[in-house]
């Protein structure tokens, strides 16, 4: 459970959240999204993988974590 004292509000995937991350690879560690292949956005901007764990959050970011559609 995030402290909420220290908790960082941001807007993922359009709902508001709480977390303790403060980089966009700790936010995707803390949700679960680790082992997922996933696109991620920060604010619009599409954020590579390489450059997740120096991608600093901020408080009122809004951040997209999108998941590859499979078929056809």
């Amino acid at each position: 459970m995030t402290d909420q004292t220290h908790a960082l509000r941001l807007t993922v995937n359009g709902e508001a959240q709480a977390v303790a991350a403060t980089t966009l690879k700790a936010l995707l560690d803390e949700l679960g999204y680790s082992e997922k292949r996933v696109a991620t956005a920060v604010n619009g901007a599409f954020v590579r993988v390489g450059l997740r764990s120096e991608t600093q959050l901020q408080p009122g970011d809004a951040v997209d974590i999108v998941a590859p559609m499979q078929g056809g």
